[in-house]
């Protein structure tokens, strides 16, 4: 085989989202999106803010996670079975973090993070926590997705040289994004809906955050402890890590069944259809504010 393996690149990427490791660090960082706050102060962004911050949303966190495994690829490969022991501590480590926030939204408490909003001219939002968070996800998912990334980066660079695993490397990227975009854009999309029809549920929408976050961050702690047992020479098998990864290879099947150029198609479609779902449920919720109480509802005096 001659050619360069971006295709086979672009599918790990797509695979890389939801792999055993870090598999329940996906919907945490949903919950995050939806509980993050947008500088809104009562009004809903516009649709077309609302996919841009989205975008770059998408783009900061893929950004982390792809820094990580580039750096690795350099810096730390000589290394890397040393270091693999030691991966299951951080893995745990993010998980009783994450418990911690969800904790923390259950308790109707607010954190405080902002999405980027391209608005010229408007504050900035800050996207280090997002970069912070795609970072922390490919730690903790470096031990299930380290050696696919190794593998076609080498084959590259034993093809094509530098210039090749560079292409590679970014075709790895274009596949992690494609699936983080899709997800990230409907979920922005979903809760701007949910402000813009009832704000009154934003509140149980935080506290729906907050449980997912603590479900999710219990599992990737004790994913990290399932990893520290193996290493230690403890049994393979776990009912509750056995049951995760029968979740999470029907739902890889399922994204390796579509292909990335199916998964291209529905980001477009989303970013079309969702962008004009938006528009007509912000009119409606126009017009809706804009009827008011009727003259019969009215008292003298009131």
């Amino acid at each position: 085989m001659t050619e360069i393996p971006y295709a086979i690149a672009l599918t790990a990427g797509v695979l890389a989202v939801l792999n055993p490791c870090g598999f329940a660090l996906l919907p945490a960082y949903l919950a995050l999106v939806m509980t993050a706050g947008d500088g809104a102060e009562g009004r809903s962004a516009p649709p077309w803010r609302v996919i841009g911050r989205a975008l770059a949303t998408t783009a900061a966190l893929t950004g982390g996670f792809v820094t990580v495994f580039g750096a690795f690829a350099v810096i730390v490969v000589p290394l890397a079975l040393r270091v693999e022991r030691h991966l299951p501590v951080v893995t745990i480590v993010i998980g009783l973090a994450l418990v911690v926030l969800g904790g923390w939204l259950l308790a109707g408490r607010g954190l405080g993070i902002r999405l980027a909003t391209p608005r010229p001219g408007g504050p900035r939002r800050s996207l280090r926590w997002v970069f912070g968070y795609g970072a922390a996800y490919a730690i903790a998912s470096l031990s299930c997705t380290v050696a696919p990334f190794l593998g076609v980066t080498a084959s590259a660079v034993s093809l094509g040289g530098p210039v090749a695993a560079a292409g590679v490397f970014l075709a790895y990227a274009a596949g992690t994004a494609l699936v983080v975009g899709i997800v990230t854009v409907a979920t922005a999309l979903a809760r701007d809906g949910v402000v813009a029809r009832l704000r009154g549920a934003l509140p149980y929408v935080t506290r729906a955050g907050g449980a997912l976050l603590v479900a999710a961050g219990a599992y990737v702690a004790y994913y990290g402890w399932f990893e520290l047992r193996v290493f230690a020479g403890g049994a393979e098998h776990d009912p509750i890590v056995g049951t995760a990864l029968r979740i999470q290879s029907a739902l890889n099947h399922a994204l390796f069944s579509v292909g990335p150029a199916w998964l291209a198609v529905v980001l477009v479609v989303l970013l079309g259809a969702g962008g004009g779902l938006l528009i007509v449920l912000r009119r409606l919720a126009r017009t809706t504010r804009g009827r008011g109480p009727s003259a019969h509802d009215r008292t003298p005096g009131g």
